[in-house]
């Protein structure tokens, strides 16, 4: 199998590095539970485990690596606070723009770095760097309609409430959505 090694750039924001992961680390991390490889010649650390003891979203991106690696750039990236240098959380597109230019993201903060603004923070530098590509036209953001921090956040940054999906393996979701040219105009504003 012939995958792309090479890494995005990193996202930096005001406390944030949002570090991206190789395609060969991102399935190593799946098959092994280990971050040994995608850490070997990082400056950052990962004391809360995150991605290894719960792997979120690896169960569902390592399958669209595997089948096109080319993908990966939309996929997962560390969360890494700069001051410590320790990774808080993951982030990732759930796959590339669709045919209508549509992308949706999620993540995930550690509990002890919840309601710090490091959500909101992570969003918007990824929401940023995709808004560089042309083929992206729509954010979207589903949440669990009991989540209503999450809820919350979305609104803040100015999404709006597009309706109820259901999810084969999440159940009901709230979809929420932005274009590309709001979100730019609300950062630029």
């Amino acid at each position: 199998m012939n995958l792309d090694f090479i890494s995005q750039p990193t996202i930096s924001t005001s406390r944030l590095d949002l570090c991206h992961i190789r395609a060969d680390h991102l399935i190593n991390l799946f098959d092994t539970r280990s971050d040994t490889s995608a850490l070997l010649n990082e400056k950052f650390t990962n004391p809360y485990r995150v991605l290894i003891d719960f792997q979120g979203p690896l169960a569902w991106r390592d399958p669209q690596v595997i089948a096109d690696h080319n993908v990966n750039k939309w996929f997962v990236r560390w969360v890494v606070h700069r001051q410590t240098q320790e990774i808080i959380g993951s982030a990732s597109f759930h796959g590339a723009p669709d045919q209508n230019g549509m992308i949706e993201i999620g993540l995930g903060i550690e509990p002890q770095f919840q309601n710090q603004g490091f959500g909101k923070e992570t969003l918007r530098g990824l929401w940023r760097w995709a808004a560089t590509f042309e083929e992206v036209t729509t954010f979207r953001y589903t949440v669990d309609p009991q989540n209503l921090a999450s809820i919350a956040l979305v609104r803040s940054c100015g999404f709006s409430y597009m309706g109820q999906q259901i999810d084969e393996t999440d159940g009901p979701e709230d979809v929420y959505e932005m274009s590309k040219i709001e979100f730019l105009a609300n950062e630029n504003g």
